[in-house]
């Protein structure tokens, strides 16, 4: 008789996380198991240096300079010949029948009274002890005047004055770069001694992972931590090995796995199951090898899911599917047990001090790192949080550091001073600072401030959120597209004393919907709207609190809620995305938008998408060429489906 079948729910019940252990025990834990060292060293050339960790300490063999050479153009002598020289009695010094360059050997030597002609880098020769620039002689026939005394060791480099035969060049664990490469090839090195870099396998998991370049079937992701991981790796001194992408099946993943720790030093995946049926990587990995897996779940914001194991002397980690949280995890937790097996010093952050806007919500119990931008405020630095959630790839690249938020607090109050540790070793401030609402169009805008070699950073918060960074002067133009019930006008009416507007275009906003919906195609927008009241099958989606777009969707809601209204996105793409998608029926968006994606569009407002600014800028000549580069935009515009006011 067969065995009865699960209840359907356990279909998607997950094993849990036993113990949750905090950031610096999961460290220790993971340190502790891996006692992480070098691997071993191996000899390279010098070509191939730049970038890797001597292994060991390196004496020179020979002097630099190997002889005493000249360092000017001019006249090797005998100092004591020129003691009693002046402007006023120059002394006359018989030439030398030579003349000595570089590479080769002197063959006469310099006798009292006489100079021999050398070039610079050219080998001193016998007797002489001095060289006289040619700028400070004048030619007699066979001969020259000097009308200046020289000290003797003038203008000579002398035999090891820059490296002396047997002194230690360079140290164990030097990162060899330019000028450690010269230096070895000054006293003639052509190879080196260096730790062997890591071998680490990487492997994304997950049944929706597309490789990039390939079609994006339904319901599928492109693999973007693999690439990533395996770049940051090459940043931390290791060499990556990507071996692609493995669906949730036990037996693929348990070959994978076991092939990939046999053949590297290391091995780090991605993800785990889409199917919800428990984490299949922790259970391939608890059998690889002892003590296994030392934390699985850590008290992080992002990054919970981490699971570290270290199985006979190898690391094997499992980073969380996310990409923002896979990112931040590797480097707070595995990164720095790389940089040891590479042989790599700890790596130094840069650090500055800014104040935060806005409160930064945080989850009580577990250590955040929250994502920020820099801006120059009235008072000094702003940090800006951009975070997108741990699924989001462009946080990074908006990102100029990360706050830290301890596990014992729920948040950093508005104006808190925080440290930002900074994702490189410095920051630069942008020339304009953008923050409101996006539009391609601004992209277009802004791309022409770009190849001017003017940098500018756009933040997308809202109209709203917008003008509130303007009022306290934490950027220098905020796009805006409001409108006051009141007026019945764009803009305008909500600028502050001293603000100013700079008209940009006009871009019609309406209801898009799938193609052939009998309850908006071909219909009146009165029509359209009571049509979707009169379904309660018919789902919206809407747009987030703060942007232009909500205003002008509730205003034509006039306080009602249908279903699908708190489903509030903060791109006009998302809205079309879940229009496209079938999630949603009906939504507001632009129309280059509809039309990119093939919905219907129903027209609604004619919107002004505008530009508030300050009449005293931070940088006047920075935002007039913001306004050039909006009157030269305007074919681009044109193309987009906008009209340039």
């Amino acid at each position: 008789m067969s065995a009865p079948k699960a209840p359907a729910s356990t279909a998607f019940q997950q094993d849990q996380f036993l113990q949750v252990l905090s950031r610096d025990d999961a460290e220790a834990a993971f340190l502790a198991a891996l006692q992480p060292r070098p691997l071993g060293a191996e000899e390279i050339a010098l070509d191939d240096l730049p970038g890797r960790v001597l292994a060991g300490d390196i004496a020179a063999p020979v002097d630099a300079p190997p002889f005493d050479r000249a360092v000017v153009d001019g006249f090797a002598l005998r100092a004591a010949d020129l003691f009693e020289a002046s402007e006023v009695e120059p002394v006359r010094l018989r030439l030398n029948p030579e003349v000595i360059h570089c590479g080769t050997a002197p063959s006469l030597s310099v006798a009292p009274g006489t100079a021999t002609p050398i070039a610079t880098g050219g080998p001193i020769p016998r007797g002489a002890d001095a060289v006289v620039m040619i700028e400070h002689t004048d030619p007699e026939d066979d001969a020259i005047a000097v009308g200046r005394a020289v000290s003797p060791g003038s203008f000579i480099a002398f035999a090891g004055s820059d490296i002396a035969r047997g002194q230690t060049l360079l140290r164990q664990g030097t990162v060899i770069g330019a000028r450690e490469v010269a230096m070895l090839a000054a006293v003639g090195l052509a190879r080196a001694s260096v730790w062997r870099k890591p071998r680490v396998a990487v492997i994304s998991t997950g049944d929706e992972l597309v490789p990039p370049g390939q079609p994006l079937r339904p319901a599928g992701i492109y693999d973007s931590n693999g690439p990533v991981i395996a770049a940051a790796l090459r940043e931390t001194g290791c060499e990556a090995v990507h071996l692609g992408a493995i669906p949730d099946d036990e037996a693929k993943l348990t070959a994978a796995i076991a092939d990939a720790y046999a053949e590297h030093d290391a091995v780090i995946l991605s993800g785990g199951t889409s199917k919800g049926a428990g984490d299949l990587t922790t259970r391939v990995i608890a059998g690889l090898g002892a003590p296994g897996i030392v934390a699985h779940g850590v008290a992080l914001k992002p990054g919970k899911p981490l699971c570290l194991a270290v199985c006979a002397g190898k690391p094997v980690v499992v980073l969380p599917g996310f990409p923002t949280s896979a990112m931040f995890t590797f480097h707070e937790m595995v990164a720095p047990a790389l940089r040891m097996m590479a042989g790599l010093p700890p790596r130094s952050t840069a650090r500055v001090s800014a104040s935060l806007p806005l409160r930064l919500s945080s989850e009580l119990g577990r250590t955040e790192f929250a994502m920020v931008a820099l801006t120059e405020g009235a008072e000094g630095p702003v940090a800006h949080p951009v975070s997108k959630g741990s699924g989001a790839v462009t946080a990074f690249a908006q990102a100029d550091g990360f706050v830290t938020v301890p596990a014992l607090a729920d948040g950093l109050p508005a104006g808190t001073k925080a440290e930002v540790t900074l994702f490189g070793p410095s920051v630069a401030a942008p020339r304009l600072a953008v923050i409101g609402s996006h539009c391609v169009g601004l992209d277009a805008v802004v791309g022409r401030l770009v190849g001017q070699g003017m940098m500018t950073r756009i933040l997308a918060t809202g109209s709203q959120g917008g003008l509130a960074a303007l009022t306290r002067r934490e950027c220098d133009i905020a796009p805006i597209h409001l409108l006051d019930p009141a007026s019945d006008r764009y803009n305008a009416p909500f600028l502050a004393d001293g603000m100013r507007l700079i008209p940009g275009w006009r871009r019609m906003q309406g209801l898009v919907f799938r193609p052939g919906d009998p309850r908006l195609e071909g219909r009146s927008l009165p029509e359209a709207l009571a049509a979707l009241r009169a379904d309660p099958e018919a789902i919206m989606v809407n747009r987030n609190q703060g942007s232009g777009t909500r205003v002008l969707v509730d205003r034509l809601l006039a306080g009602t809620r249908p279903v699908g209204y708190w489903n509030q996105p903060n791109s006009h793409n998302a809205v079309a995305a879940a229009v496209v998608q079938g999630r949603a029926d009906w939504g507001m968006a632009i129309r280059p938008v509809a039309e990119a994606l093939g919905l219907g569009f129903l027209p609604v407002a004619d919107e002004h998408y505008d530009f508030a600014v300050w009449q005293d800028p931070r940088d006047a000549a920075a935002l007039a060429a913001f306004e050039a580069a909006l009157s030269d935009a305007v074919d681009d515009l044109q193309a987009l489906g906008f009209d340039p006011r």
